[in-house]
């Protein structure tokens, strides 16, 4: 399960990067910041699931 949680972090991520350059492309800052919070709360995830990697060890 640790590891479809990874790859769904990372695709939401690249998401993030995509709505990050579509606002910076159509000056839209509303969905640039969108961008950034989605690559955030996907690297919040991914730490949250690198604890959990360190606690099954």
């Amino acid at each position: 399960m640790g590891t479809d949680d990874k790859m769904r972090n990372m695709a939401e991520k690249a998401g993030g990067k995509v709505k990050e350059a579509a606002g910076k492309a159509t000056g839209d800052r509303t969905i640039e910041a969108k961008g950034k919070a989605d690559q955030a709360k996907s690297d919040l995830k991914q730490a949250g699931e690198k604890i959990k990697d360190v606690g099954k060890d």
